[in-house]
C-alpha cells in the first residue's frame, strides 16, 4: 500500500467522546491511513473537505438524526466524490438507508473490520462491494453482504484514538470528566432495547458479554491521565457489573493504578451487598440503574425486565447504605400505559431515594420488540424519519388525547424534582394540566445540571469548566 486513504468523519455536534467514532479512527490509523473529525458546530465541513481532500466521508448516525446527516452529506457531496459511509445504531436496523440519494455504503453492525477493509481496498485499487459487514450502492445495483463474526478478543484493538476528538473540542480536552467503554454485549432482552435487534443479526453470540480484560481497560486510563485532565471516570457500558470475576479483578486493580472516582451502571437483580462492597472499594460514586415504570405489569409484562419492586428498592436501599449516589431512567408516556401508571413510576423512585430521577418520553423505535408492538397495534402517530433526537421533548407515539400528551410531556421535565421534593406532587398534579412553556425546560435543565454535578460526577470543577458546562449543558438536549 503505498498512500493511505484518506477518512474523515463528519459530526453534527461534540457532546461528549464519542467511543465508536475514537475506536474507528484507531484501527485506521493503525493500518496506515490518514483519519480526521469534522464536528459542524465548530467549523466549516466545506473548507475541512477542500484541504483534506477525503476519499471516505464517515458518518455515526442514530435514529432520530439520519434526516440531518443525509441532508448534510447531500451538502458535502457536491464538494467531493469521496464515498459517503453511514453507519452506528440507524444504519445497521435500517440499512435501507442505502437507497437514499447520496448514500454510497451502509455498515452494519461492529465496523472495526469493514471500514478497515475498504479503506486498505481504496488505498490499493482494489474492489470493495463484496465486503462482509456492507451494503455497497455500485454501478445501479445494491450488493448486501452478511455480516462478518463478532470481534471475540478486544483487547487486540487499539486504544481509541482520543486525540481525534480533543484536538477539535477544547472543551472535552480540558474537562476533567473522561467517558469511557469496556465491553460488549448484553445477556437481557428488554423489549425496548437494541440489543434484541442486534441478537437478530448475530445470532446468540451477542448475548455474551465481551470484555476488554482489566489490564487493557486501565492501561487507556494511564494514558488519557497522563496527557489530559482527568479527575472522573465515566463507565458507559450498559452493565458494568458482569461477569463477577472481571468485577473482582477490577476492584483489585482500579483503587491501585488509578485511584480515582467513578460511575458505572448495574442492574436491581444483579446487586448484592458483595457486588456493591466491591464498587465501593474500587472507587465508585455513583451508579446508574433503570426502573423504567412503577407499574409491574408495564415492567415485566411489557418491558421484559424481569424485575420486582422489592428487588428495585432493595437495591437501592444497598447502594444508599453504601454511600453511592444513585440516578434512575424512567420511561413515561409507555404504550399501553396511562398518567397513573407515571405516577406509580414517580412513587417507586421516591422509595428508591433517586439522587436524580432520569425521565425520558418513550420512544417507539422501529424494529425493537416494543416498537414493532406499537406499530401494529396502531400506536404511532408518525414514522421513524419523525422520531425526536431529544427523548424528553416529544414522541411520536398516540396518546389517547391532547391534553393526556401534554401532561405527560410536562412531567417528563417536572419528574425528577417532584422525586427530589416529594412534598410537591400535590401541586404538580395541577402544574402539568399547563400549557407546555419554557419555564418546565429550565426547571428540568438546572435541576439536573445541579443533581449530577452535586451528586452523579462529583468533582471538583475549575471555575472556568464549571461555567463552559454550563453553557453546553443550557445548549445542548
Amino acid at each position: 500500500m503505498t498512500e493511505g486513504t484518506r477518512v474523515l468523519f463528519v459530526l453534527r455536534q461534540i457532546d461528549y467522546e464519542p467511543q465508536g467514532i475514537m475506536q474507528l479512527a484507531a484501527v485506521l490509523k493503525a493500518a496506515g491511513h490518514e483519519v480526521r473529525l469534522t464536528a459542524v458546530s465548530y467549523e466549516n465541513p466545506v473548507t475541512v473537505i477542500r484541504e483534506f481532500k477525503p476519499h471516505i466521508l464517515a458518518y455515526s448516525v442514530f435514529t432520530g438524526s439520519q434526516r440531518e446527516y443525509l441532508a448534510l452529506n447531500a451538502r458535502l457531496k457536491e464538494e467531493t466524490d469521496a464515498l459517503s459511509v453511514f453507519g452506528g445504531p440507524h444504519p445497521t436496523f435500517f440499512p435501507e438507508l442505502i437507497y437514499e440519494e447520496g448514500v454510497d455504503i451502509v455498515c452494519i453492525g461492529e465496523g472495526e473490520g469493514a471500514l478497515l477493509d475498504l479503506a486498505n481496498a481504496l488505498a490499493e485499487g482494489k474492489s470493495f462491494h463484496e465486503l462482509p459487514n456492507l451494503w455497497v450502492k455500485q454501478d445501479g445495483r445494491v450488493h448486501r453482504n452478511p455480516v462478518r463474526p463478532l470481534i471475540a478478543d478486544l483487547d487486540e484493538l487499539p486504544t481509541p484514538d482520543r486525540a481525534l476528538v480533543y484536538e477539535q473540542d477544547r472543551f472535552t480536552r480540558e474537562s476533567g470528566l473522561k467517558h469511557f467503554i469496556t465491553g460488549r454485549g448484553c445477556p437481557y432482552q428488554c423489549t425496548f432495547c437494541f440489543n434484541q435487534a442486534m441478537t437478530e443479526i448475530y445470532g446468540p453470540r451477542w448475548r455474551r458479554v465481551r470484555r476488554r480484560s482489566v489490564p487493557h481497560v486501565l492501561e487507556e486510563i494511564e494514558q488519557v491521565r497522563s496527557r489530559y485532565p482527568l479527575a472522573f471516570a465515566v463507565f458507559m457500558d450498559d452493565l458494568f457489573i458482569v461477569p463477577r470475576a472481571w468485577l473482582e479483578e477490577f476492584a483489585a486493580e482500579y483503587p491501585r493504578r488509578i485511584g480515582l472516582p467513578f460511575f458505572c451502571n448495574v442492574r436491581a437483580n444483579l446487586v448484592d451487598r458483595e457486588l456493591i462492597a466491591l464498587l465501593k472499594s474500587a472507587g465508585c460514586a455513583s451508579v446508574g440503574m433503570g426502573v423504567e415504570t412503577g407499574d409491574d405489569r408495564l415492567r415485566n409484562a411489557l418491558l421484559k425486565r424481569g424485575l420486582s419492586r422489592e428487588q428495585l428498592v432493595g437495591a437501592a436501599d444497598l447502594i444508599h447504605e453504601a454511600g453511592i449516589a444513585l440516578i434512575t431512567t424512567n420511561m413515561l408516556g409507555l404504550p399501553t400505559g396511562t398518567l397513573e401508571d407515571d405516577f406509580k413510576t414517580l412513587e417507586l423512585n421516591i422509595a428508591c431515594r433517586a439522587q436524580y430521577a432520569n425521565a425520558f418520553l418513550y420512544q417507539p423505535y422501529p424494529r425493537t420488540e416494543l416498537g414493532e408492538f406499537a406499530r401494529r397495534e396502531g400506536l404511532l402517530e408518525g414514522d421513524v424519519d419523525e422520531i425526536s433526537t431529544s427523548a424528553w421533548d416529544r414522541s411520536i407515539l398516540r396518546f389517547p388525547s391532547p391534553r393526556h400528551r401534554r401532561m405527560t410531556e410536562n412531567l417528563v421535565k417536572l419528574f425528577a424534582v417532584a422525586v427530589a421534593f416529594p412534598r410537591v406532587r400535590r401541586a404538580l398534579r395541577v402544574l402539568i394540566q399547563l400549557p407546555r412553556n419554557p419555564i418546565y425546560w429550565l426547571v428540568y435543565k438546572l435541576w439536573k445540571g445541579y443533581a449530577i454535578k452535586r451528586w452523579i460526577h462529583p468533582y471538583r470543577p475549575s471555575v472556568r469548566e464549571f461555567l463552559q458546562t454550563v453553557i453546553r449543558f443550557m445548549q445542548f438536549d
